[in-house]
């Protein structure tokens, strides 16, 4: 992948997510000032099930993510580290906080 920004992140993450069998996940980025900032979740018309939420947590390598699902901050070194766990790969960067 040649470039980070929100709009290629998010179609690669979700094809990645895709070839692991996560078949009904949804990759979106805010617009405006929370542009940068990717949401994994099953989609903006529904919530996650309890089995939606646990097959995103194991594809991601988390021990568990929110109701609404996964959201990734703007930043090169996140958008790495959900690149890399979405493919199934453990992170070899990982995002660190910005702000405060």
């Amino acid at each position: 992948m040649n470039t980070l920004n929100a709009t290629d992140v998010c179609t690669e993450i979700k094809r990645r997510l895709r070839a692991r069998g996560c078949r009904w996940v949804s990759v979106t980025h805010g617009t405006g000032t929370a542009y940068g900032w990717i949401k994994i979740s099953a989609g903006p018309r529904r919530s996650m099930t309890d089995e939606e939420r646990a097959e995103l947590a194991r594809l991601l390598g988390l021990e568990q993510v929110h109701a609404q699902g996964e959201r990734i901050p703007a930043g090169y070194d996140y958008y790495r580290e959900y690149l890399a766990r979405a493919a199934g790969e453990p992170p070899t960067i990982h995002g660190k906080q910005y702000w405060d």
